[in-house]
């Protein structure tokens, strides 16, 4: 207590006693009033200290009169009673106070810094909450990489679903047949029984064979070679490297191919001729001649649409399911061309390039509730430097991929994993071991610039996903540099600050 709660022994405190003994009714009054007060005023405090919403409850302890008796038998001094002050009213308790955004503490800005990154721009969203955790330029469409083969996963599973299979037939009349594509690029020379770099492709010898039951001793006169599904004036971009086809990564777009058009169809990177259906031609008529054909030997080939309506023989690829696990984790720029196309015509449209950016915006926002205005779609495989994709958009799709919106995990399923799994088996290592196991992503290269896409399994069991584009005159040593930062975000978790 201080000086101020006690009296002294002395002065006026000496004093009280006599007071007491001379009104003793307005004593009991005075304390009776006191206690009141001091249990009210405990009261609403005890409310405030609790948060309860109905401290405005407790009444004013002021009503109560001076001249309120002290017994039934008392009789008042006077009948006239003073009037009550009045007394604001108790303000109400909020039953919870909003509670602010957690401080996030973990930078990764210095790895997003590093050089080998060239122009960087990324994004990193809490799958939980939806919240962007990071993001550099991630409003600005860029330049994608092998990472646009999700967007054209995304988009062939909403526009062909998981069991679309592509179908080649052979028509004809007599002794003039015609080859029909319909975009199969897996369709197959490896003799049956064998497999190509497409296992369970359909077979060239499946189709002769078949046209053989049909026409028995009939003379072939003529094959039509018809690969006019969609028009094939676009068949090869402008702003992809030749040396894409000469190496072996990328074949012309068109609808009938054999192999992926390989000169070894049982590599993923082979070269690429300058005449995939001619080449496709020469195969069937091999094929032919090896069934039996009555003058497949020397029947003239020429390319055109097919003359005649009636199916002789037909074969169909791998579901699209079982098109997207070989696509995905050795990221075949292939099966992505021939997806796109095909999705677009499927949709209505004409099968063109110049199609596909308004088919995938359709498809995205259709399926998946996303707004894809922003994206511009010049290949399904990512090798045009002309592309342009934000990063917060591939993040938000991916956030799809990990809730497995639709069909897409089939995508998730599909991911590299860091250190174990296709295109990022040989990745993560050193520092970056620690992550191993914890990135599934999409990875992607052009010469102008290096990305990865995907979810990661943070230290902290936070589910992040993310969009990560180094742009510009850059190396194969930004593939370390990204590998970095995704470890750095992977040790971050949900702590991952934005500064």
């Amino acid at each position: 207590m201080t000086s101020d709660d006690q009296a002294p022994a002395g002065g006026s405190g000496s004093r009280v006693p006599a007071i007491l003994r001379a009104h003793p009714r307005a004593a009991a009054i005075t304390g009776g009033a006191l206690a009141l007060v001091l249990f009210g005023g405990g009261a609403v405090a005890a409310g405030a200290a609790t948060g309860r919403a109905d401290a405005a409850s407790v009444q004013p302890v002021a009503s109560v009169s001076a001249s309120t008796p002290a017994s039934p038998s008392a009789s008042p001094r006077s009948s006239k009673s003073p009037s009550p002050k009045p007394t604001a009213a108790a303000r109400a308790v909020p039953s919870a106070i909003p509670s602010a955004s957690p401080l996030r503490t973990c930078s990764v800005a210095a790895a997003a810094a590093d050089s080998r990154l060239g122009s960087f721009e990324g994004t990193v969203v809490d799958s939980a909450t939806g919240a962007t955790l990071f993001d550099r330029n991630g409003q600005t469409p860029a330049r994608t990489g092998s990472v646009m083969k999700t967007l054209t996963t995304a988009t062939a599973l909403s526009v062909l679903g998981p069991d679309y299979r592509f179908t080649t037939k052979v028509v004809g009349d007599k002794g003039d047949i015609a080859l029909v594509g319909g975009g199969d690029a897996t369709l197959s020379a490896t003799p049956v029984g064998a497999e190509s770099l497409y296992t369970g492709a359909p077979k060239l010898a499946t189709l002769a064979a078949q046209v053989k039951a049909k026409l028995g001793t009939t003379k072939l006169t003529s094959i039509d070679l018809d690969d006019t599904y969609w028009n094939d004036t676009d068949r090869w971009d402008p702003s992809w490297p030749r040396t894409e086809q000469t190496i072996g990564y990328q074949p012309e777009v068109v609808a009938l191919m054999v192999d992926g058009d390989r000169a070894n169809p049982s590599l993923e990177t082979s070269p690429r001729s300058t005449d995939p259906v001619g080449r496709a031609g020469d195969l069937f008529r091999k094929a032919l001649v090896a069934a039996g054909v009555d003058g497949a030997s020397n029947a003239p080939i020429t390319k055109g649409a097919a003359k005649s309506a009636t199916v002789l023989a037909q074969v169909q690829s791998q579901p699209v399911s079982t098109l997207i696990g070989q696509m995905i984790p050795n990221s075949d720029n292939t099966l992505a061309e021939m997806l796109a196309r095909v999705s677009s015509k499927v949709s209505g449209k004409d099968g063109s390039a110049a199609s596909l950016t308004s088919v995938y915006q359709a498809a995205l926002a259709k399926t998946y509730g996303l707004n894809a205005s922003a994206i511009k779609i010049v290949d399904g495989s990512g090798e045009s430097a002309n592309n342009g994709v934000p990063s917060a958009f591939e993040a938000q799709l991916m956030q799809k991929v990990l809730a497995r919106s639709g069909s897409l995990g089939l995508l998730y399923d599909s991911l590299p994993v860091s250190g174990q799994t296709g295109t990022l088996a040989s990745r993560f290592t050193g520092a970056n071991a620690v992550a191993r196991g914890a990135v599934h992503a999409k990875t992607g290269w052009i010469d102008s610039a290096y990305t990865l896409a995907g979810v990661i399994d943070a230290k902290d069991g936070t589910k992040l996903t993310f969009a990560f584009y180094a742009i510009g005159n850059v190396s194969g040593t930004a593939r370390e540099a990204l590998d970095t930062l995704s470890t750095a975000v992977y040790s971050c978790g949900a702590n991952l600050s934005n500064q």
